[in-house]
């Protein structure tokens, strides 16, 4: 049964029970509306491509409610560390994605049987709490069949997408409509999109990158 939560009405304990069974999630971010699973149903990670109708090779990111959870998924890079540290210090929550080494728990059809996952906590707060009622971690991808533009309001999620999942969250906090930086930390520094943040804002913090 499809569920349609609007943001003054989010019953969270429901929400984190559903995706805890294999429920997928649209749900709103600091910079687009994600689509997400539980990182411990591979069946839900594997649905997320179908209904993207999404290349299998394309990696899934990791979104996380508290800093926290990064060590618990991931293995920083202890040359990299104190950067690392001040990337999350400065620009979490927010928008940018940091590249570290996986750990088991990260399932391999979440990251397209690779070694390496993209972590981040978006900036905003019902997003935030929706993560945290699901363990803290929600594998999550923008909500657009693939190949057509990442939705920046509810109004821009496609009917079609709508209808493929069983919860869909309309929220009144609009995100940014930007997509976040990503940068690889398991060696060099290296941005592998500029998005939201600017490599200018991460060479004052971490001095030069790739």
């Amino acid at each position: 049964m499809k569920k349609l939560f609007e943001n003054s009405n989010l019953n969270y304990e429901e929400i984190s029970n559903m995706v805890s069974n294999g429920a997928l999630i649209i749900y709103p971010t600091d910079t687009v509306y994600g689509l997400g699973a539980s990182i411990n149903k591979k069946k839900s990670l594997e649905k997320i491509y179908k209904i993207k109708e999404r290349d299998e090779k394309s990696p899934l990111i990791a979104l996380l409610s508290d800093k926290k959870y990064v060590e618990k998924i991931t293995v920083i890079n202890e040359l990299n560390r104190k950067k690392v540290e001040k990337l999350i210090e400065t620009f979490w929550p927010g928008g940018l994605t940091i590249i570290l080494d996986k750990k088991s728990i990260i399932p391999p059809n979440m990251v397209s049987n690779g070694s390496s996952v993209g972590v981040r906590i978006p900036n905003h707060k019902s997003s935030i709490k929706i993560i945290e009622s699901c363990g803290g971690i929600l594998a999550t991808t923008s909500a657009n069949i693939s190949g057509e533009p990442s939705p920046r309001s509810y109004e821009e999620l496609s009917e079609k997408i709508k209808s493929r999942v069983e919860i869909v969250i309309n929220d009144n906090e609009t995100p940014k409509g930007i997509e976040s930086t990503i940068i690889d930390m398991r060696g060099t520094p290296k941005i592998l999109r500029e998005g939201h943040i600017t490599r200018i804002d991460i060479e004052k913090i971490i001095g030069k990158v790739k």
